[in-house]
């Protein structure tokens, strides 16, 4: 029998081990290729170079090499589990956050440690858009190796609950048209039927041919993106013409109480005209586009 040529059989190996290594990376969850600790980042290089080898080494075991790597997956997999119960355990294995800025005064001992410079620790900073230290209340290198700052109070942006302001809590936007094409799993997640979609469309004057990505936000207006980037397409209106018309309904009740020579009735208008007013004020920041 004629043997196989050498080529071949790292192909084939290759192929082999790459099946090996995709199904013990998704066995150790998103975790092993996002958030590695100095464990897994050894533990994942082993098993890379153990693959690669295995795959070019035609004269070593495959049994050997899938043998090796799931010994070295199954280490990191067991400590996982351990860490889930032991914290001691886990601040050894994963590392701890260390803190290079607290209550504004920069830790030099903890940058020497971590053997970070004052010029890198300012580069960290800039990537968090803050250009003076004396900013920051907190700022840590997480274990992960991600930095994180905490800019003192006065330093931060106003938020809505700052300035007294209801805010709607926002759902997540679906995506109901890609590449030309209705996705009805996210439309009927917000309760909407294709003939409603086609209806939006066709008040923004466009076919679902030209659209290139349709998505639906938190008040169920569309926005769309199209294929013809030289065609221009106009924000959605709802949200404003409901602004609109409730003003109008004020001035009018305004105009009513002025027009009116019926003390009661002047009285109506005059308490719902102010009633209204009170609504518009709530709702203003939430109709604005």
């Amino acid at each position: 029998m004629q043997k196989m040529p050498d080529w071949l059989i790292v192909v084939l190996r290759s192929l082999l081990f790459l099946v090996v290594l995709f199904a013990i990376t998704k066995w150790l969850g998103k975790k092993q290729i996002s958030e590695l600790s100095f464990f897994e980042y050894v533990t994942g290089i082993t098993i890379g170079n153990i693959g690669a080898e295995m795959a070019t080494g035609i004269e070593k075991s495959i049994a050997n090499g899938i043998l090796s790597i799931v010994t070295f997956a199954a280490v990191p997999f067991l400590a996982g589990i351990i860490s889930l119960k032991n914290k001691p355990f886990r601040d050894f294995i994963e590392g701890k956050g260390t803190v290079f800025i607290k209550d504004g005064k920069i830790m030099e001992d903890n940058l020497k440690k971590e053997k970070y410079t004052a010029d890198e620790l300012l580069e960290l900073l800039r990537k968090k858009n803050v250009y003076q230290a004396a900013d920051v209340e907190f700022a840590v290198l997480e274990a992960t190796g991600d930095f994180n700052v905490l800019l003192k109070k006065e330093n931060q942006p106003l938020t809505a609950k700052d300035l007294g302001i209801a805010v709607a809590p926002s759902k997540e936007p679906q995506t109901v048209i890609m590449d030309g094409e209705i996705l009805d799993e996210p439309l009927s997640t917000i309760g909407q039927s294709r003939r409603w979609l086609h209806t939006e469309l066709e008040k923004l004057e466009v076919t679902i041919e030209n659209v290139f990505l349709g998505q639906i936000d938190s008040y169920g207006q569309l926005t769309v993106d199209l294929f013809d980037d030289k065609l221009q397409v106009p924000s959605p209106q709802e949200k404003p013409l409901l602004l609109s018309t409730m003003k109008k309904c004020q001035a009018d009740l305004e105009l009513f109480a002025l027009g009116t020579e019926a003390e009661k009735a002047k009285t109506m208008y005059s308490k719902n005209s102010q009633k209204l007013q009170e609504v518009i004020d709530k709702v203003t920041p939430l109709l604005r586009n």
